[in-house]
């Protein structure tokens, strides 16, 4: 095979890679706040007013930009006022969706702003339209927002709160072709006007409004949500969101090389999403003043043996960690059309960073992927061509191809980040890199890979799957680099 190229452009910047690339999303599903989250004051595992230390600590490490709450499908049949007040007080509820659970409600809205400070992200709220009422979704913005003394912002200081929360982004329902309420684009289109309408920012905080999109790359939802929503000053729409999985080959940890490569395939698909929904988008919004979202994004596989099946607890192994780097790669790739990501989901649920189990913790590859990719966060996007020979695997009877590189590179205060996925399962890729009309001048190269496409860590082996940090000696215009196999490689290399 020929030496492949990898050419690095900082002449041809991009956009600013907007930091909410990098977001989460957490749902009331499974273990996701309860055990991963939350786990009460009174709890032996460490914890902070009922939050889990540790869990904090390894979500702060990521710089964590905004996080999605409380759905999902849950946030659709969520009724705010059951999450604030005394605990003892507060109602127990099903979790409809999620294998009828009993909600406790004990995490609420108090305790997820908590959370989000502790960590450092910006809070995003979604709300229910699905059954709920402009009224209550409403009433929910004047509690978190209003600096006043209204009969909401005096309860709300009264539950332990004077200050307002400030929440700038909020969610217009989640999911209103499915769980969200089963409505056709014309139908939701409707329903989103008359919620937007009675949705002020109150005080000094100027709402960030977000409609949903589709489900995948669905151009005809996309048209038809607008051409209802018309035009005019009443519209109010700040960011339109999409959702897509990668739906499994094989299971989480029990798969084949062809499914592998299937998997990465089904993940590249986010791209013509991305270029075809923002190309729809500038048809009604040519100045862009409506940001494309993807608010639920990930691997989704089977079940997990002896676990329940609608709580989406899932192992994460390497293969998941190319998907996500690959995946940030493309948003960061067309920064100048994607605004907010939020990977499925932070904690013991489909794609998560963290697993627990009762008082153990540990960090997955994907986890291990947003770490090295957050030097991205607020960069200069910047083109970056990759010449490689393809992967060439079947799929459905025919033969499909994969790119053998792929990545992205930014440049922030004189430091430019290089991240490069080798798809390969099997063979080292050995590449020239170039820079145009730069040089570097060293820095350091980090790389997550394991001999075995299946690894990932477990409650025994934590750090089976985990980075190898190094010095990197590029220095000029060029350096030539070797590219492990089924490897994610971030370089953090000073320009001169």
């Amino acid at each position: 095979m020929a030496t492949a190229r990898i050419v690095v452009s900082p002449e041809e910047p991009i956009a600013t890679i907007n930091p909410n690339i990098q977001g989460h999303f957490a749902e009331h599903l499974g273990g996701c706040i309860y055990d991963g989250i939350w786990v009460g004051e009174d709890s032996p595992i460490p914890n902070d007013g009922g939050i889990r230390t540790d869990v904090v600590q390894a979500l702060r490490r990521l710089s964590p930009p905004v996080l999605r709450w409380p759905g999902g499908c849950f946030a659709d049949d969520y009724h705010w006022r059951d999450g604030i007040g005394p605990r003892e007080g507060r109602p127990r509820r099903v979790n409809l969706w999620w294998g009828e659970a009993l909600e406790s409600n004990a995490f609420g809205t108090h305790e997820f702003i908590r959370f989000c400070r502790l960590i450092g992200a910006q809070p995003y709220i979604c709300g229910n339209v699905g059954s709920g009422s402009p009224a209550e979704l409403r009433n929910w913005v004047e509690y978190c927002n209003f600096p006043g003394e209204s009969t909401l912002a005096l309860e709300r200081g009264a539950n332990g709160s004077p200050e307002p929360f400030g929440v700038k982004y909020w969610g217009v329902g989640n999911e209103n072709w499915g769980c969200g309420g089963s409505f056709c684009p014309e139908d939701y289109g409707a329903e989103y006007k008359r919620f937007a309408t009675y949705l002020p920012g109150f005080g000094d905080t100027e709402l960030y409004l977000i409609a949903c999109g589709p489900s995948g790359n669905n151009p005809d939802w996309t048209r038809r949500f607008f051409d209802k929503l018309g035009q005019g000053r009443r519209r109010r729409i700040h960011g339109f969101a999409a959702h897509y999985y990668c739906r499994t080959a094989g299971t989480a940890t029990e798969y084949t090389v062809d499914q592998w490569y299937e998997l990465l395939h089904r993940a590249l698909l986010m791209e013509p999403l991305v270029i075809q929904q923002r190309a729809v988008l500038d048809g009604y919004d040519p100045d862009r003043q409506i940001g494309l979202i993807v608010d639920e994004w990930g691997t989704w596989h089977p079940p997990a043996p002896g676990r329940h099946p609608r709580h989406l607890w899932q192992q994460n192994t390497l293969r998941d960690a190319l998907v996500a780097a690959m995946t940030l790669d493309i948003f960061q790739r067309h920064a100048d059309k994607v605004v907010m990501a939020n990977i499925a989901q932070t904690i013991n649920v489909l794609q998560a960073m963290v697993l627990t189990d009762g008082p153990r913790m540990i960090t997955t590859p994907t986890y291990h992927v947003y770490d090295m990719y957050q030097t991205h966060q607020g960069g200069q996007g910047v083109r970056a061509r990759f010449e490689a020979d393809e992967i060439a695997f079947p799929l459905a009877g025919e033969e499909a191809r994969l790119p053998g590189l792929s990545g992205s590179a930014s440049i922030k205060d004189g430091v430019m980040t290089l991240t490069v996925v080798n798809a390969h399962a099997t063979a080292a890729i050995e590449a020239d890199v170039f820079v145009r009309q730069a040089e570097w001048r060293g820095g350091s190269v980090v790389t997550l890979t394991d001999d075995d496409i299946h690894a990932h860590n477990t409650f025994e082996t934590p750090e089976a799957v985990t980075p190898a940090e190094a010095r990197s000696e590029a220095n000029g215009a060029q350096f030539r680099y070797t590219f492990p196999p089924a490897s994610v490689t971030a370089f953090r290399l000073r320009l001169a």
